[in-house]
């Protein structure tokens, strides 16, 4: 990791935090997203299916900071899974982001019930060899669709965005990821709708370090060396989310987070769950 970047394996680097936008609507959400990019937020996650990317799309219009230093990632709906769909729906989310080009571009899930994703990661192989795309990546894909998708294309996704957090620590998909030279980031990374934050071992630490909970959380992901995707409507708790970089937890702290797992939060097993 320099300069709170982490590498890619097509030779692009990827803020190891960013912001997450699921929810971030209208006026609020392009004032939230101006705000976030002052602050220094780099890179913007966000997605067909959010519908905003149009809001992110004016927030970095009025932000004062050259296109070149952000990382637009947005992410292709299940309903245009198919060749000439990706080809389409990426454009539509071009047009109203209003880029030249999108950092990152995600399968957002496989939907294997369909079985096109194979042929949407052609599209986007397609999208990244016209520069349109920077880097390809999938999101929610388990290592034998990873598999699958190496064996029929000859490329490796170097991003999978999942389901991460302590209570769903995925060590072993992390570990397939580290040998692929996968990066992965973290959806819900803070578990929201849960009492993680109020977990004694991530308490415990927190009033140890000088820090609250949820910078404990996230530096956990950070001392995984995943890129965790926060979301926050309000201004002082992302730029709380963002001031994590001098906390890095030691190997006993991190086992102790890492011991809280159970499983799943959003029952969203991607071997079943279709999302359009």
């Amino acid at each position: 990791m320099t300069a709170h970047a982490y590498a890619l394996a097509d030779g692009n680097t990827i803020p190891a935090i960013g912001l997450g936008t699921y929810g971030l609507n209208d006026q609020s959400g392009v004032d939230a997203v101006v705000s976030a990019i002052h602050d220094g937020y780099r890179l913007i996650d966000t997605a067909y299916n959010y519908g905003n990317e149009e809001v992110v799309a004016e927030a970095i219009r009025r932000a004062d900071v050259d296109r070149s230093d952000l990382f637009i990632t947005t992410k292709l709906p299940g309903r245009h899974h198919g060749v000439d769909e990706t080809l389409a729906s990426f454009e539509q989310s071009r047009k109203r982001l209003d880029l030249d080009w999108v950092d990152l571009y995600l399968i957002h899930w496989p939907n294997p019930k369909r079985d096109r994703y194979v042929d949407s990661w052609r599209s986007m192989i397609k999208l990244k060899e016209r520069g349109v795309v920077r880097s390809i990546g999938v999101s929610n894909f388990t290592p034998p669709m990873l598999d699958r998708l190496f064996a029929e294309t000859g490329l490796m996704p170097v991003v999978n965005q999942v389901e991460l957090h302590p209570y769903f620590p995925q060590a072993e998909l992390r570990a397939y990821h580290a040998e692929h030279a996968i990066r992965t980031e973290s959806w819900s990374p803070l578990a929201k709708r849960t009492d993680l934050l109020a977990e004694p071992a991530i308490v415990e630490i927190a009033e140890r370090r000088g820090a609250t909970p949820a910078q404990v959380v996230l530096a956990w992901h950070l001392a995984l060396g995943a890129v965790p995707i926060p979301k926050s409507a309000d201004a002082a708790r992302r730029r709380e989310n963002l001031d994590v970089f001098e906390l890095e937890l030691d190997a006993g702290e991190v086992d102790a987070i890492s011991g809280l797992e159970r499983g799943r939060i959003w029952g969203a097993d991607p071997d079943s769950h279709e999302e359009m």
